[in-house]
């Protein structure tokens, strides 16, 4: 069993739930390479924000070749882990998430996308042949970012938008500001779950500031979504498929009409849980507003227009629970 490495837990940090829910069969499933996929995606970024695609195209060498080199690496003893961290803001880190207080049951490597950035602090862990870990971080997220252009350029397609890349040419943007994460939430033992009487929380509900995000998980439950009436619903594990919402950003360039789903992810007692997620993010000086495409006519935007560095800095400023684009909505009479 990996254990994080802290003394003594602080129940005043990390967070705790009850947990009422059950595992959740109405996510919607989409299958690329239908007819119809364009318009069944927009339903579900309307509806739920949140969806599940196959016959995505990646193939499962990228995914278990990643994920083994992953478990591989948060194996290792923790005083070698942390020779890749803190992060700054990519490395390894260890249950404290972003710089405001909030603390989970986890542990991650946060990289940059760009081939050339993933960093040596991070793979020269791997001593014997830290190339293969490059190579493997490298193959995936390439492979990732071409289904989540993919899935952007048939919502351009279901909304009408023209041209069809004009969410899509965000992510493949020289300078486009996306990431990836591993997450290892190792098994929680029984013993802290039944001191504070509740489940403990892997990471803290939040909603994505980016455009989307596609995640990809082992077989382990944990992860949930919030629906519109506030109850959270637990989805289903698929180590085939990919995972994919809605981020703040893509609600702002659909003026409301796209859900930023909120989500988290709980500790389980028995299993680890390791998530891979590519966080496609526009370059820091685009500006942000609604596509004049997607307005209706004589429709006036929900928000006042922001780059995404002066939203990325706002949303990093806050606690995870926080509405981060509450800040940048418009109020009556603006």
């Amino acid at each position: 069993m990996v254990v994080l490495s802290q003394p003594a837990l602080d129940f005043s940090l990390i967070k705790t739930c009850k947990s009422t829910t059950s595992s959740f069969n109405g996510i919607p499933v989409i299958d690329l390479s239908s007819p119809n996929a364009k318009n069944l995606l927009v339903k579900a970024c309307e509806e739920f924000g949140f969806f599940k695609v196959v016959n995505h195209g990646v193939p499962m060498e990228f995914m278990t070749k990643l994920e083994a080199e992953a478990i591989k690496f948060f194996d290792l003893p923790q005083s070698d882990k942390d020779k890749a961290g803190p992060p700054d803001p990519f490395g390894y880190g260890n249950k404290r998430i972003g710089p405001n207080g909030d603390v989970g049951w986890i542990e991650y490597l946060l990289f940059s996308t760009n081939p050339q950035f993933i960093s040596h602090k991070s793979i020269s862990i791997f001593r014997e042949n830290p190339e293969i870990f490059r190579c493997a971080v490298n193959d995936y997220v390439s492979a990732v970012k071409r289904v989540a252009c993919e899935v952007l350029e048939l919502i351009a397609e279901g909304l009408k938008i023209q041209p069809r890349n004009a969410f899509s040419k965000l992510l493949r943007d020289e300078k486009s500001d996306s990431f990836f994460r591993l997450n290892h939430y190792p098994p929680c033992p029984e013993l802290l779950q039944a001191l504070s009487g509740r489940n403990l929380v892997g990471f803290g509900e939040h909603t994505d500031p980016q455009i989307i995000s596609v995640l990809k998980s082992n077989d382990t439950t944990g992860l949930q979504i919030a629906m519109k009436d506030g109850t959270w619903v637990s989805v289903p594990p698929d180590t085939n498929s990919f995972f994919i919402n809605v981020g703040d950003s893509l609600q702002v360039l659909t003026n409301g009409r796209f859900r930023s789903v909120k989500h988290r992810v709980l500790a389980d007692s028995m299993k680890s849980r390791v998530s891979m997620i590519y966080f496609g993010g526009p370059p820091l000086s685009e500006k942000m507003s609604p596509l004049p495409s997607v307005m209706k006519e004589g429709e006036e935007s929900l928000y006042k227009e922001f780059t995404w560095c002066e939203y990325k800095m706002s949303a990093y400023k806050t606690r995870l629970a926080d509405n981060r684009l509450g800040l940048f909505e418009k109020t009556a009479g603006q």
